[in-house]
């Protein structure tokens, strides 16, 4: 199911027809990052890196030269070594990334200085990311200053830096065929852990019990690495949007919101469910829940091919508005509750965000000032909320300290959209059904 070698190479292709003539694209790696004293985080290359090699080794330079004779794809990577291979584990070497990774020209990372300058001289325009890393950034000027110095004996530096985002970015906005099996493989892994954690979830558990269930869930199923840190809150805690201690225990009648998703292969996946504790909805629950249901019932309907980015979030706007007075929470007229932005009270995010290889990934929201026009092979998600603060004097006690959030991850095809992440439940029958044959709640 993974990417393959002829697609990482048309986008290599299709980068380098929209680049400048006689020009260059320069990428690092992501580098490995110490977590404390001498042990590290666990490496996960750069998106961006990945997109265009799917080489997952740090330690690495992708350099692209549309055009040039003896080959358009070079890549500096570490070479083979036994005695640290013994230790830390493969590595492809410049061999490799030939032979696997189809690199026209591969060099050892040791010996980028005395290359790359040489790859560098004579094109007229360069391709980096400026500013998003500063040693790496030294480097290159190095190199451009180095060619500099020879201007006299008629060396020709680059005259023109460009960024490489732009193209690149708006490129993995729209995601292939073979991109989207990944991505609905991933929400359906995580779509299963979350089920997991309805069945699971009892009063006198843990937040970080629920978060270990799903994350080992994920795990068995291939979705090893996290898409982001796991959001398990319950009770009041559901209303901090960006809850991650999960460290307090789960109480009877209160619901426990988990915002968790896997990452697959490269790809993310980020769902978001709201369910009760002790495995049954109050009143108050099921009326803001059904709400937030309803609001993003409301949004998915205006995620169509010709609708712009932000339809979903003003459909969602006015059904939660017209279903807070409905309930009492806030009162007047709903344009007027529109206009003043009243809402955010309770609702303070916006609608979702692209998703991709990054959870937040990247592309435009807008193009020039206008929202972006919403395209097939675009994934996005809808995530609406309702957060009644515990301290909010204005509404009565009853509503307070109710979170709730509903998130899927939702495709745009040609004809409407397609959610991905429909796996795990999110009707208020559908999950006190799954939950009502769980374990017996512990004391």
């Amino acid at each position: 199911m993974s990417i393959t070698k002829q697609e990482f190479a048309r986008r290599r292709k299709a980068l380098m027809a929209m680049m400048e003539p006689n020009s260059i694209a320069i990428l690092p790696s992501a580098k490995e990052k110490i977590r404390s004293r001498d042990t590290d985080y666990p490496f996960r290359q750069d998106s961006d890196f990945y997109y265009l090699t799917g080489f997952s080794e740090p330690g690495a330079v992708l350099v692209l030269l549309p055009e040039r004779e003896h080959g358009e794809f070079v890549l500096f990577c570490r070479e083979k070594n036994r005695h640290k291979e013994i230790w830390d584990g493969y590595r492809a070497g410049p061999e490799g990334a030939c032979k696997d990774y189809s690199a026209d020209d591969a060099f050892p990372i040791d010996d980028i200085d005395d290359i790359l300058p040489g790859l560098i001289e004579g094109r007229e325009r360069m391709y980096y990311a400026m500013g998003r890393d500063a040693d790496f950034d030294r480097h290159v000027m190095e190199w451009v200053n180095l060619i500099r110095a020879k201007v006299r004996a008629g060396a020709t530096p680059p005259g023109e830096f460009l960024d490489l985002d732009h193209f690149l970015h708006d490129m993995r906005l729209y995601k292939s065929a073979a991109e989207v099996r990944l991505m609905e493989a991933a929400a359906k892994i995580s779509a299963r852990a979350h089920c997991k954690a309805m069945k699971t979830c009892a009063p006198g558990r843990y937040e970080y019990e629920l978060e270990a269930e799903i994350q080992y869930a994920c795990a068995l199923e291939g979705g090893r690495r996290s898409a982001y840190n796991s959001i398990v809150g319950g009770g009041k805690n559901a209303c901090i949007l960006h809850y991650v201690e999960n460290d307090q225990k789960l109480k009877s009648g209160d619901l426990v919101l988990i915002d968790a998703g896997c990452e697959y292969e490269y790809y993310a996946s980020d769902i978001t469910r709201t369910f009760p504790v002790n495995g049954k909805f109050n009143r108050e629950q099921k009326a803001i829940y059904n709400l937030v249901l309803k609001a993003q019932a409301a949004a998915i309907s205006k995620i169509v091919p010709g609708n712009h980015w932000n339809e979903p979030h003003d459909a969602s706007v006015r059904t939660i508005v017209e279903g807070l007075i409905d309930l009492g929470l806030l009162k007047g007229k709903v344009e007027k509750n529109i206009i003043k932005e009243a809402y955010k009270d309770f609702y303070m995010h916006r609608i979702g965000h692209w998703l991709g290889m990054d959870v937040h990934d990247v592309g435009d929201y807008k193009v020039g000032s206008e929202w972006r026009v919403l395209e097939p092979g675009m994934v996005m998600t809808v995530e609406p909320g309702i957060y009644v603060a515990v301290d909010n004097k204005k509404v009565d006690a009853k509503w307070r300290g109710i979170g709730v959030r509903i998130e899927d991850d939702v495709l745009i095809t040609k004809d409407g959209c397609r959610v991905l992440s429909d796996g795990a439940p999110k009707t208020v029958a559908d999950i006190e059904k799954l939950m009502a044959g769980r374990k017996k709640a512990r004391a």
